[in-house]
């Protein structure tokens, strides 16, 4: 079946191949999280992006492959409501950036900032740290071997605009960080995974930035 990325909570997950990465979707909870169970094809290691809800969806995808860690993209509770149960059945190593951990209840094994490396497997996906939604908010840059980059953007970046902010500052700070560190930097092709919803493409949205400027939100 081909890749859609349209999930909803209580139905099937949705699994692709990214060269040696295995992206499985699935959506979780009361607010329709995304939780991403990344899988390296070439070693079995898996990572999590956002324990958000239902520990028992998500150990379900997980099964007996193991979970090497757990990336929490930023602190709002419902991308971790789940993380201590999925961190004690599976011994999970945990990773947020380090401006949100004290706002993380399950204790944090490594804090990252921009530039860090987060391992799964034979695997890499570089941290970028995108201020304004929270002020440690990561997403994640994950390059496949066809050179299509794949971002696991949180609540930064949605299609149609970027997440919530509560003040202006915060709003300029956060579509500051999203132009310049993902759309400046990042081809059209790119495909981005939000922390709800479905996914997109930078060129599908990258007209959209002065609009989005100009309404502020």
């Amino acid at each position: 079946m081909t890749y859609t990325g349209e999930v909803e909570v209580g139905g099937a997950a949705d699994v692709q191949d990214a060269g040696d990465l295995q992206i499985t979707k699935v959506a979780v909870g009361p607010m329709s999280n995304n939780a991403y169970l990344l899988r390296c094809t070439l070693t079995g290691e898996q990572a999590l992006i956002d324990a958000a809800n239902e520990p028992e969806t998500l150990l379900n995808l997980i099964r007996d492959g193991g979970l090497a860690r757990v990336v929490t993209t930023h602190r709002h509770q419902d991308h971790w409501d789940a993380l201590e149960d999925v961190v004690i059945a599976t011994g999970a190593e945990t990773v947020a950036g380090e401006r949100d951990v004290e706002g993380i209840p399950v204790p944090t094994t490594h804090p990252v900032a921009t530039g860090a490396r987060v391992r799964v497997g034979s695997c890499e996906l570089e941290v970028i740290e995108i201020v304004g939604h929270t002020p440690g908010s990561i997403a994640l840059a994950y390059d496949d071997p066809d050179g299509i980059v794949h971002l696991f953007t949180g609540d930064s970046l949605f299609p149609g605009g970027v997440g919530k902010t509560w003040e202006p500052d915060s709003f300029k700070t956060l579509i500051d960080d999203v132009e310049f560190k993902l759309f400046d930097r990042f081809p059209d092709n790119t495909h981005f995974y939000p922390g709800h919803g479905d996914d997109s493409t930078l060129g599908a949205e990258r007209a959209s930035i002065p609009e989005w400027r100009e309404r502020g939100w």
